[in-house]
């Protein structure tokens, strides 16, 4: 696996659709990206598409048209910090 998955998603495809998806085929991953009700992101966890960063947009706001295709990754990334 190169950490690249494609997930089936029902409905418009927003970024609580593809993480309610992702948390659903692995669910070891709910409350490790968002909290555990599935409504705000964690901190130091960033979202990318399309050369955007997304992390505060609406979690039901559509995610770009190559994303909702295919064609484009929607990125889930774990930030670094330290000292």
């Amino acid at each position: 696996m190169d950490g690249e998955l494609v997930l089936p998603v029902q409905g418009p495809v927003t970024q609580r659709t593809v993480l309610d998806a992702l948390e659903a085929r692995y669910p070891v991953l709910r409350g490790t990206i968002r909290d555990h009700a599935g409504t705000k992101r964690r901190p130091f966890v960033r979202f990318f598409a399309c050369m955007e960063d997304l992390s505060h947009e609406p979690p039901d706001a559509p995610l770009p048209e190559p994303v909702a295709r295919g064609a484009e990754p929607y990125m889930v990334v774990g930030a670094l910090a330290g000292g």
